[in-house]
């Protein structure tokens, strides 16, 4: 009852189951194999047994001929002994001495001086030559090796080759039985192991149709005992979690990119519906509206270029066009761009370096760098309003940082500053010169120079640095 409903599960899946699929493949190749190793062992011990023992005992008599060559003095001791050892029969002849170890093992007996293969060996004058003779008396084959030991001393090794047809004939017949077994073990351990191989496969396999479908519940937990499908799931929990990342990240920036375009446009119309239908003829009042519509342009402009230039540093298409730079003046020249912060809000700009610096680098991308992390620290540093930027010389590099005295980040936060827009949801005190994709461009350019880079914090500020090679 229990193999005719195994029989009946099996006929019951084979219909259900795609010819190509993983568990038929590898169903069907463990058979394959099977039947592969039976037809060999099949071919080799019957089609080649006779040739095999025929083989064999050819070899058996020329490691006794290599042993009588050996020794120097014969005696029949050790003649029995080898023809015992190899199954074999010897004779060793001379003028004055002969000895046989012929028994009843169906060899030939060369003791007639006038037997056509001792006569014909020593007249001929070689020193060996193997012989291929019907055995008359017993009616079977034998192989006989001849050799000459020393001047008048000769050594007849012979063998008789039973006949194997009773033997092939017993283990094809015992062939047929193993085959049969073997086979309905294929297929029971087939179905069992491919089974064991493609059920993770094919529950990985259904969960990735879920990841794809935009379901990031799908769970990879393959709990499987190979060790490559253990990777695998690993690969594609891996995936699943950056792609929910870059998802929510894609809503957090069409969020965040929707409100900072709207912001500024409904200042710009607000105003300037303000200046057509109210003050077009306060001039005061007026050049005061034109004002924040320019200011509201400049802000919706700078939103614009971060987008564009984040979306070029991302591309990969675009190439560096490295040049000598001195960073020292290219730092003054930044700083001299937030000198109204310092006149208007008493921020201090505190620059530490030694002497000039030159490196090789993009000099738009790496301005860019510079003013962004100036730019982060200004939104964030603490109430004395100070942000430092040092320029630290090692043996191997120059380490540029640029240092706030705000609360620092929480260290859960780190890893995800240099995502877009993420400090948009954090309280700061001040967030009125950037656009949110600062850090994210800052990350991408200095990734595209292969910078070392990072951020350092605690609750006296945070410190972001990168490294510049010093032979780069």
């Amino acid at each position: 009852m229990k193999i005719k409903e195994f029989i009946r599960k099996i006929k019951y899946q084979l219909k259900n189951t795609k010819t190509n699929s993983l568990k038929i493949n590898i169903w069907l190749f463990l058979i394959g194999f099977s039947i592969f190793i039976l037809c060999f062992l099949w071919f080799f011990q019957i089609v080649f047994l006779d040739s095999y023992y025929k083989s064999y005992k050819t070899s058996e008599l020329d490691k006794a001929a290599t042993e009588l060559r050996k020794v120097n003095h014969l005696s029949s001791n050790y003649i029995e002994s080898i023809a015992k050892k190899r199954d074999i029969c010897i004779e060793i002849y001379g003028d004055d001495i002969y000895v046989s170890t012929v028994s009843n093992k169906g060899c030939m007996e060369f003791g007639n001086k006038n037997f056509k293969v001792k006569k014909d060996f020593i007249s001929s004058g070689l020193l060996e030559q193997h012989y291929n003779l019907i055995n008359e008396e017993f009616k079977n084959e034998t192989l006989i090796y001849a050799l000459k030991l020393d001047k008048d001393m000769y050594a007849f090794i012979n063998a008789s080759l039973e006949p194997l047809d009773s033997t092939i004939t017993i283990l094809s017949n015992q062939f047929v039985i193993t085959t049969i077994i073997v086979l309905i073990l294929s297929l029971i351990i087939g179905y069992f192991i491919s089974k064991k191989l493609s059920k993770p496969i094919i529950k990985i396999s259904d969960e990735a149709k879920k990841l794809a479908d935009g379901n990031f519940d799908a769970n990879f937990n393959a709990s499987s005992d190979i060790y490559e499908i253990n990777e695998l799931a690993d690969s594609l929990k891996y995936a699943k979690e950056e792609l929910y990342k870059t998802e929510t990240l894609k809503r957090d920036l069409m969020a965040n990119v929707s409100h900072d375009l709207k912001t500024p446009l409904t200042m710009i119309k607000a105003y300037a519906e303000m200046v057509r239908d109210i003050t077009y003829n306060n001039k005061e009042k007026m050049d005061e509206n034109l004002n924040i519509i320019i200011d509201e342009t400049d802000r919706l402009t700078l939103l614009v270029n971060d987008i564009l230039d984040l979306s070029a540093v991302q591309s990969g298409n675009e190439t560096l066009k490295k040049e000598k730079i001195n960073l020292i003046e290219l730092i003054k020249q930044i700083v001299k761009k937030f000198n109204i912060l310092s006149e208007k809000e008493s921020y201090q700009f505190i620059f530490n370096y030694t002497d000039d610096v030159i490196i090789n680098a993009d000099y738009k991308r790496i301005y860019q760098v510079i003013y962004n992390l100036i730019n982060n620290a200004i939104n964030y540093t603490g109430e004395d309003k100070k942000v430092y930027i040092n320029i630290i010389e090692e043996k191997h590099f120059y380490k540029v940082e640029i240092k706030d005295t705000g609360k620092g980040i929480k260290k859960e936060d780190l890893k995800h500053i240099w995502d877009k827009y993420y400090h948009s949801d954090k309280k700061h005190k001040r967030n009125n010169y950037g656009t949110g994709l600062g850090l994210s461009i800052v990350k991408n350019i200095l990734q595209m120079h292969n910078y070392k880079y990072g951020v350092e914090s605690s609750d006296k500020g945070a410190t972001f640095y990168f490294e510049i090679p010093k032979d780069n």
